[in-house]
């Protein structure tokens, strides 16, 4: 009988790009578990775990929307340098965390530097991108 939804898994994965650069893999460490069909994955890795059978291998393609989502234009803000502590100075490709109101954090990467303003980019890093992974699942509870 394969994984439905409720079952708690563990997976071990390999997720790569289009290009075949790995961005992430749990092979050196623990299986991950999780409940398949409470959000709390990806919809298009849930999806790929939905049916298969315990020691079973898949490889998954996902469009953006599968996965990260597009990469959103509105996820990108503009910050007077002013209201930059003094005690950061921001660099392309520098990653910062964010307060937000409701008290949590929001990672951001600085897209742009300019003379009155940054530019950051609260997108998911893997937004609007392609992945693939290879799943392998390992238990079912």
């Amino acid at each position: 009988m394969g994984a439905s939804k409720g079952d708690n898994v563990k997976v071990h994965y390999t997720g790569t790009l289009k290009d075949g650069s790995v961005f992430d893999s749990s092979r050196e460490r623990e299986p991950l578990g999780f409940t398949l069909g409470a959000g709390q994955m990806i919809p298009g890795f849930e999806k790929a775990v939905e049916g298969m059978e315990v020691g079973e291998t898949v490889t998954a393609e996902l469009a953006p929307e599968d996965a990260y989502g597009p990469h959103s234009e509105e996820m990108l803000v503009d910050v007077p340098k002013d209201q930059v502590p003094a005690d950061i100075n921001p660099t392309v490709g520098q990653q910062l965390q964010l307060q937000r109101q409701d008290g949590g954090v929001m990672n951001v990467v600085v897209k742009e530097v300019n003379e009155g303003n940054i530019v950051l980019d609260a997108n998911h890093p893997l937004a609007g991108k392609d992945l693939i992974f290879e799943i392998e699942l390992m238990e079912i509870n």
